[in-house]
């Protein structure tokens, strides 16, 4: 009986469990297969091509990208999530920057590059800048900060008044309060927050792609080429490789991402 009723307790689970498998276990474990896969032998020829020049310089480009976007959108959504969680919990522009920031976070793809094309494209206000890597570095940006707002604003939420209030009652200023005391605190869910972006922006794909419709400057676009060349046949197995390269990358970023949220829930509930 309290095995049955353990295993009914867990049915609600089973719509999630397979949509796990089906959409994140399955395709991992064909990539891993495909990776190391050729002509239908094992082989390590994809993981020495990711070795390679074009393979190696889409990975620097890539991580570029990533950590450049990732840390203008910390640093930028920290600032509005503070100036956020200033204001009134119930006051009408706090529900309105709340409400846009959880718009804008999920605004990409197509329709983000098209307006970015629109405005500052060729016919817009600046050169073709736009479709390489800095161009990349803003639009990416555009994304990042209102999902830092969403991300960091609880750990700001959970400060306590009362400590802020014991801090100045044993004489320190408020200068003296965040660095002894708010900084350490969010400094987990800083960090914590900055590799989720990292990782945000190094899986993203279709904006680069709207953006960049001639070469492959980072791993994304690389894996595309490598599908869908006319120039460059059979190379199935190096986009397999490609992508089990992003793969244990965002896994690494999302390890040290939950042990940071880990030491921030300490206090946090």
């Amino acid at each position: 009986m309290p095995a049955l009723r353990r295993i009914r307790g867990a049915a609600p689970l089973l719509p999630f469990l397979g949509f796990v498998a089906i959409f994140l276990i399955v395709p991992s474990v064909t990539v891993l297969v495909g990776a190391f896969l050729v002509d239908g032998s094992l082989s390590g020829a994809n993981i020495a091509a990711l070795f390679d020049g074009p393979a190696l310089a889409a990975l620097g480009r890539s991580l570029a990208l990533s950590a450049s976007s990732a840390a203008l959108g910390a640093i930028f959504g920290a600032v509005l999530a503070g100036l956020i969680v200033g204001g009134r919990a119930d006051s009408v522009l706090r529900r309105t920057a709340l409400a846009m920031c959880g718009v804008l976070a999920q605004f990409g793809g197509v329709a983000l590059a098209f307006a970015f094309m629109a405005t500052f494209g060729v016919l817009g206000l600046t050169g073709g800048w736009l479709y390489g890597l800095p161009g990349l570095i803003l639009v990416y940006t555009y994304f990042q900060i209102p999902l830092m707002v969403i991300v960091f604003l609880p750990a700001l939420e959970g400060l306590r008044r009362q400590w802020r209030e014991a801090a100045v009652s044993l004489g320190a200023s408020r200068w003296q309060y965040w660095r002894e005391v708010g900084a350490p605190l969010l400094w987990p869910m800083f960090a914590g927050s900055a590799l989720l972006l990292f990782a945000n922006a190094f899986a993203a794909y279709a904006t680069a792609a709207a953006l960049v419709t001639q070469g492959s400057p980072i791993l994304p676009l690389l894996i595309r080429s490598a599908l869908t060349s006319e120039v460059m046949l059979g190379q199935t197995g190096l986009a397999y490789a490609l992508a089990c390269e992003m793969i244990v990358v965002v896994a690494a970023v999302m390890a040290g991402y939950a042990r940071l949220v880990r030491r921030t829930s300490r206090w946090l509930t």
